[in-house]
């Protein structure tokens, strides 16, 4: 097993499922000692359970609260005393089109992927290391999702403020980076209140319209994002699409037939 990571400290929002929690089983597999967050009580206990006994500390925190950002940081601090990768993975994503979109959908949308994405980094900019890494988790650019109109703006504005903290830094040498996937096969597809069946005609489409046609890994995802991290030494201010070549503009290839 590599200990590539070992010594290293890293916090991980939205850590306890998914692709945020792979994320986590990476790290950990290579050496690092990780702070993981998550606000349902479900998936924090799934994942206290399943990372017992590992470098793993597992915290309740609500990015749509300033008082409990605050508090991350402060748990940080006290648990880990300093962070070399910091990925902001967590967010939300609920369908809607036009008619159906409510402020107050807006609004949870942008509290959430937006503010409190940026409030994150904020606070725990000082406990970042000078050489250390930033990875967002996006969404690729010019892809579009119908009845996901709140959602994608509340990821191109973290894109958009993540060029600028990328500059910012440049001064401490902190790398901000993102990774955009694609179509993930993860129990909700990424997206909240999804049917079995919703879900299946999500799936299909994702095959359907993804030049690779299929759906992507959480374990794929999770490579990028430590690429980004810990290998991408020269890099900056970039976005890795992990999408099956859905936002490159590649033809979708007609399905052999026997």
């Amino acid at each position: 097993m590599s200990d590539k990571f070992a010594g290293k400290k890293a916090v991980v929002t939205g850590g306890t499922h998914g692709m945020g929690l792979a994320i986590v089983e990476a790290l950990l597999a290579a050496g690092a000692e990780v702070v993981l967050t998550g606000r349902s009580e479900k998936t924090l206990a799934s994942a206290r359970n399943g990372l017992a006994g590992r470098a793993a500390h597992v915290v309740r925190s609500d990015a749509a609260s300033m008082s409990e950002i605050a508090a991350l940081a402060d748990t940080v601090r006290d648990t880990l005393g300093r962070v070399d990768y910091l990925f902001v993975n967590h967010g939300i994503a609920e369908f809607a089109e036009l008619a159906e979109v409510t402020e107050a959908a807006w609004d949870r949308h942008f509290t959430i992927n937006t503010k409190g994405a940026f409030f994150t980094v904020q606070a725990l900019a000082p406990l970042l290391s000078d050489g250390g890494a930033i990875v967002f988790t996006t969404v690729g650019n010019d892809v579009v999702f119908p009845g996901l109109s709140a959602y994608s703006a509340s990821k191109e504005a973290t894109r958009a403020f993540a060029h600028v903290l990328a500059a910012e830094l440049l001064p401490r040498q902190i790398r901000v980076n993102s990774v955009a996937p694609g179509f993930i096969e993860t129990p909700t597809m990424g997206v909240a209140g999804l049917s079995a069946q919703e879900r299946e005609e999500f799936v299909r489409q994702g095959h359907e319209s993804t030049p690779l046609q299929r759906t992507g890994t959480v374990e794929e995802v999770a490579t990028a994002a430590l690429f980004l991290a810990a290998d991408a030494t020269f890099t900056t201010n970039v976005e890795l699409a992990v999408d099956g070549g859905f936002a490159q503009g590649l033809p979708v290839p007609a399905r052999a037939t026997l």
